[in-house]
């Protein structure tokens, strides 16, 4: 199973619009996509409010996971995103 974990860039963490920006991309991807705070359960990625519920923050590390075909393309999309300062 492909993972990544990558570390929280925005500044408001993975809340309400770098949270929507996030699940609508793992939505999109052929495979679903978890997304878990560092030793904690994952949650599907595409789903804005787990990933709200999830409270993951600024400069807090989550790993991204997917499973299947297409799984490694899809774990570096929302990985690219969850890296990005999507509040600018």
């Amino acid at each position: 199973m492909p993972q990544r974990r990558v570390t929280v860039a925005s500044k408001v963490g993975l809340h309400a619009r770098p949270a929507a920006l996030v699940a609508k991309t793992a939505a999109a991807q052929p495979v679903p996509v978890t997304i878990a705070k560092d030793g904690g359960d994952p949650v599907p990625a595409g789903s804005l409010l787990s990933l709200m519920t999830l409270a993951a923050g600024h400069g807090d590390e989550v790993v991204i996971a997917a499973e299947g075909d297409g799984a490694e393309a899809a774990v570096d999309a929302v990985a690219e995103l969850v890296a990005s300062d999507l509040d600018a």
